[in-house]
This record gives C-alpha cells, structure tokens and sequence, in this order.
C-alpha cells in the first residue's frame, strides 16, 4: 500500500520506486481494479519532443472514466462532460515515479449541484483507493 500525499489543491499523489514502465502497468490496474478504463493517453515526452523538441522524461496523461458514474453525473447535467474525463499523471521524476490524480471533488467546486458533487465523492473515493493500492 502506498502513502498518498497532499501535493496541490488540484489533486494528490503516490510516489512509486519503480520503472516507468512498470508504475504505468501498475496504475492502469489498479484503476481498472477500481472500474476506471483509459479512454485518453497523451505521451508528454513525445510530443514535447515533436512539436517543441525539447526533451522530457516519460510523461503521460491518462483521461480516465468509470462508465457508471459518468452516466449518472452527463444524466445529471450534460454540460459535465466539459469536466471529463478524470485525468491521472504518470510522471518520471530525478529519483521514483510520480502518479498524480486530479482531485473530482474540486473539479465540481463549479458547480452548486449537490448530485454532480455527490458523484465527485464517489469518483474520489475510488481513486484514493487505487492510489492506496499501487
């Protein structure tokens, strides 16, 4: 189990002493564990390097959704999905690899919905224990 760390008011951390490789392997299940699927991945480093070409370590943004609680918050309010979908960094630091979560509780802090909030909780739960879990 893995530490999670308050780093940002945007969201919280795990730092895992691993391969990049390896840390994203590990995410990717322990978000599945927790019925988030990938829909997104952007590679940073790539596209840093094609566009800008400056180099970066392994970076890479995932978009992820739980279908479930998706549905229940665009039934809610279509104009949500300006909010999705969650997004977790993967991130190769000097020493470990980094996996932050953007926190849905403050995403929602837009919004004076008690049921969009409400699904925020749920998502944040679930994500706070698949950081637990790597």
């Amino acid at each position: 189990m893995s530490a999670i760390t308050k780093d940002s008011a945007m969201g919280f951390s795990v730092t895992l002493n691993t391969t990049f490789p390896e840390a994203m392997a590990k995410v990717t299940e322990a978000l599945k564990n927790e019925g988030f699927g990938v829909l997104i991945s952007v590679d940073v480093q790539a596209t840093m390097k094609a566009k800008l070409n400056i180099e970066y370590p392994s970076f890479t943004i995932l978009g992820v959704c739980n279908p479930p609680l998706a549905h229940r918050a665009l039934t809610e309010d279509p104009h949500i999905s300006l909010m999705l979908p969650c997004n977790v960094v993967v991130r190769q630091t000097a020493e470990d690899v980094l996996i932050e979560f953007a926190d849905p509780e403050v995403m929602m802090t837009i919004t004076d919905d008690a049921s969009l909030r409400k699904v925020a909780a749920e998502a944040k739960i679930k994500l706070e224990r698949a950081a637990a879990a790597l």
